[in-house]
């Protein structure tokens, strides 16, 4: 039954609502001068600060694979001394 069978013929038909998607946290890949972790509000639609941070955990990502490589590299390798293990730990940090 629509507003016409109801005897409203000028009654506007009225659009159904659309569904918004709900605003999501996203935690950003980098922090505050203090040191404090960095939120943006997002509904999930691509935007520049969105398009930057997965650009970063991108890079960040693959450095993370080449230490692993390197690190497994090393493991593989009697003769390396244990603070080359320290040197890689604090470069992974």
């Amino acid at each position: 039954m629509n507003h016409h069978d109801l005897g409203f013929p000028n009654v506007p038909h009225r659009p159904k609502p659309v569904a918004l998607s709900a605003p999501r946290m996203r935690l950003l890949p980098w922090s505050t001068p203090d040191d404090c972790p960095c939120f943006l509000l997002t509904d999930g639609e691509v935007d520049p600060v969105s398009d930057l941070a997965d650009s970063i955990e991108e890079m960040q990502l693959g450095i993370g694979e080449e230490l692993l490589r390197h690190e497994r590299a090393m493991h593989a390798d009697p003769e390396v001394p244990d603070r080359e293990f320290r040197h890689l730990s604090r470069r992974a940090q």
